[in-house]
């Protein structure tokens, strides 16, 4: 409870970033709230704890809709809690599809990095320097090296967001974003890049679509600040302009 936009902002990338169907699981305490938010999403209410908080009750239904899916995305507008992490372990070991994890399933992750190990399928972190630290990544000053080497590691796609997001592949191919501005850096914006990794992971190759998604996160921000500068724009106006993004790329 009190977390409704996160996951609807994710959900909502995902429908404007061309994903054909896009199923949202919340918390049955805020299912009511997250239907009036979102008519192309489909939510479905999961079993929560006394806080509005998801638990490991609701892994069979997220593990009977898994073998329907192309992809998974956890993390935002979780929560933390014992029952939260359980729920995100047994998640990512039961994922056969690209996952992307972010917000507090990375925090659910940090309490047992050995998830990682054990996980059977494609991961993409999507951390920014804070949730980086506290997976146990080393900031050193070197954003590329650092996120090369918890990369290799792991065994997963990092992407590190921040001014120049750099995405790091398991092998020790590495990219440095050069979309996006300072406007992007509020609550929300993360929200969105996690639902549109979805939306991309399910179009294109593993590895296009997680540049994809980072350049075209930047891009609708960019978009964003100059029709309204980068004081006042908000995540929603990303998400309302991720279709012009997407045209610069598909149609011109």
């Amino acid at each position: 409870r009190g977390y409704t936009g996160a996951p609807s902002f994710a959900s909502r990338a995902a429908v404007r970033g061309g994903a054909g169907l896009v199923w949202l699981g919340v918390p049955e305490s805020i299912y009511a709230v997250t239907a009036v938010k979102n008519d192309e999403a489909m939510p479905f209410p999961l079993p929560c704890d006394a806080q509005g908080r998801l638990t490991a009750e609701a892994l069979p239904e997220v593990e009977a809709r898994l073998e329907r899916m192309s992809c998974l995305a956890i993390g935002p507008g979780l929560g933390r809690s014992a029952g939260v992490t359980e729920f995100v372990q047994g998640a990512l070991a039961a994922s056969r599809v690209p996952t992307v994890v972010d917000a507090d399933a990375l925090w659910a992750l940090s309490r047992d990095m050995s998830s990682l190990e054990d996980a059977a399928c494609p991961l993409v972190l999507t951390p920014h320097e804070g949730e980086f630290a506290m997976l146990g990544g080393l900031l050193d000053g070197d954003r590329v090296a650092s996120a090369r080497r918890f990369a290799s590691r792991w065994g997963c796609t990092l992407v590190l967001k921040g001014s120049g997001s750099v995405v790091a592949f398991p092998d020790g191919e590495c990219y440095v974003n050069q979309t996006g501005n300072p406007g992007m850096a509020r609550g929300g914006s993360g929200d969105v890049l996690t639902g549109l990794m979805a939306a991309m992971l399910c179009q294109l190759p593993f590895r296009d679509a997680v540049r994809a998604a980072v350049y075209l996160h930047g891009l609708a921000g960019d978009m964003a600040a100059g029709e309204l500068g980068e004081y006042g724009m908000t995540p929603t106006d990303m998400i309302r302009l991720l279709p012009a993004a997407l045209k610069t790329v598909t149609e011109e």
